[in-house]
């Protein structure tokens, strides 16, 4: 008789991957009957995340570093956070968005079957400990995510957009695959934990399939001088689905960062170190200058975006534990106060008014206190003044870097930062100082999302007046 009380402990670890699967054909075939634009896929799908959520909880944070499945798949404390931060913003994502996709007819149930499958992907990579187990969850989350940019069928700058990304992301995918395959040559294992024992020497070989492999990195997180794709899908897609792109993959190419780099990688760290050194300064400098000159708001937050990919770069040239552990909290603080930001443009957008421009929240302030607020909040945070959290998000990286001689970053870090808070501050200026836009409609009340949008606000600000538990928390999983 088959002990199913044992083959359940041997996976149960894998709890929340299991339960994804099984909700991704139930929410498929419950939108299938139900029909097109119900409320029951929406509903349903918030209700899964929920469940996925206490199901992890019940399984509780690994004390230990558990492997499943020959080694292909680890559960430790660190990939319990990735998947709950996940889940927590995938699930707000959905909720900023159900509104603005219901006026504009594209709330379909192919959208968050496509959210959950990227989710999926997410947590495939947060617990990767093969390069085979990486590739897997990079691929299910780049498809789903392709598909998303190209979801309102009826908008070609969408469509646009989403082949760009599509073209861009497959010659990613296959750098990273050959750079794989380089390692996987010399080293004979496709295992992380072997990688780290085995390649401990910077051959020609294994250098160059380091570079691919840094290449592919750089490209998923938007460094530059591989963040062309970034701006363009930003701008080109639905606001929804740049408010997707924006938040939960970040935590998703972190952990491709950290398994694939910091781990798989950690022998010839020196080499991959020194590769990233120069990415994350040209990263830094050329995300803040540009997004000095945008008049987009959705443009301005991507090459904030690239600006701060540059910050948690950073954290990664430090090679130590601690610096992998100042990136994951860079990280978690900036999806954030991202998801804040553009939550307060999907609740000013109408039908016919995308307000992702700059003038459209001159006077802000006079015409919806409450979301002048919570943007001023994401803009101060964003920026990195006190007491926002993002404060200590800057300072626990310059830390890191002073910490292990890299005094010149240390230097390069804090220009920038006060280069990058002149847009965000023009951000508040606009809303606070300027006559109120002509002809601009009033916001929609929509008290639900309004108060996920205040609760956002408030993490901000309360994460930053008490930042010791999440800051001690990140660096407690990664030492």
């Amino acid at each position: 008789m088959l002990d199913t009380t044992l083959t359940w402990a041997g996976v149960s670890p894998a709890v929340g991957e299991i339960f994804l699967a099984f909700a991704i054909c139930l929410v498929l075939l419950v939108d299938v009957f139900a029909g097109p634009r119900n409320r029951v896929t929406p509903t349903l799908t918030l209700l899964s995340l929920v469940v996925c959520a206490a199901l992890l909880v019940s399984v509780g944070s690994v004390g230990v570093r558990t492997e499943l499945f020959n080694g292909l798949y680890v559960a430790d404390p660190v990939s319990w956070v990735l998947k709950l931060a996940a889940l927590l913003f995938v699930a707000v994502t959905l909720v900023y968005s159900r509104g603005y996709m219901d006026a504009r007819g594209t709330s379909r149930g192919e959208y968050y079957v496509l959210a959950l499958t990227a989710l999926l992907g997410i947590f495939v990579l947060a617990s990767a400990n093969s390069l085979l187990t990486v590739y897997i969850g990079v691929e299910l989350l780049a498809l789903s995510v392709y598909a998303m940019v190209a979801f309102d069928r009826d908008n070609g700058i969408a469509a646009e957009a989403a082949m760009k990304y599509f073209v861009l992301g497959a010659i990613a995918s296959g750098v990273l695959l050959y750079g794989m395959s380089i390692v996987y040559g010399i080293t004979g294992t496709l295992a992380l934990d072997d990688l780290a024992t085995r390649l401990v020497s910077p051959t020609p070989g294994a250098v160059l399939g380091l570079a691919f492999i840094v290449v592919a990195v750089a490209f998923k997180l938007g460094a530059v001088p591989f963040h062309m794709w970034l701006p363009d899908v930003y701008e080109g897609a639905p606001s929804n689905v740049t408010l997707f792109i924006a938040t939960a993959p970040k935590i998703a190419y972190f952990a491709l960062a950290l398994r694939l780099l910091a781990h798989g990688l950690s022998g010839v760290s020196g080499e991959w170190t020194a590769m990233l050194a120069p990415l994350a300064v040209l990263t830094l400098i050329l995300g803040n200058v540009v997004a000095i000159a945008q008049t987009s708001l959705k443009r301005m937050l991507a090459y904030s975006a690239i600006g701060n990919v540059g910050f948690i770069l950073l954290g990664f040239v430090t090679g130590t534990a601690a610096g992998y552990g100042a990136s994951l909290y860079y990280t978690l603080v900036y999806v954030l106060a991202t998801l804040g930001a553009f939550g307060v443009m999907l609740l000013l957008t109408q039908k016919g008014f995308e307000a992702d421009k700059l003038d459209d929240y001159k006077g802000l302030y006079s015409r919806d206190p409450l979301l002048a607020l919570v943007m001023m909040a994401m803009m101060f945070s964003t920026a990195g003044v006190p007491p926002f959290v993002g404060f200590w998000a800057k300072l626990s990286i310059l830390q890191q870097l002073w910490a292990t001689g890299h005094v010149w970053l240390v230097i390069i870090g804090a220009l920038v930062s006060v280069i990058g808070a002149f847009y965000y501050l023009r951000i508040v200026k606009l809303m606070y100082f300027d006559a109120p836009a002509v002809g601009k409609p009033l916001p929609e009340w929509q008290p639900g999302v309004r108060l996920a949008v205040g609760v956002n606000g408030l993490a901000v600000l309360l994460l930053g007046v008490l930042p010791a538990p999440l800051l001690s928390l990140c660096s407690q999983l990664l030492h």
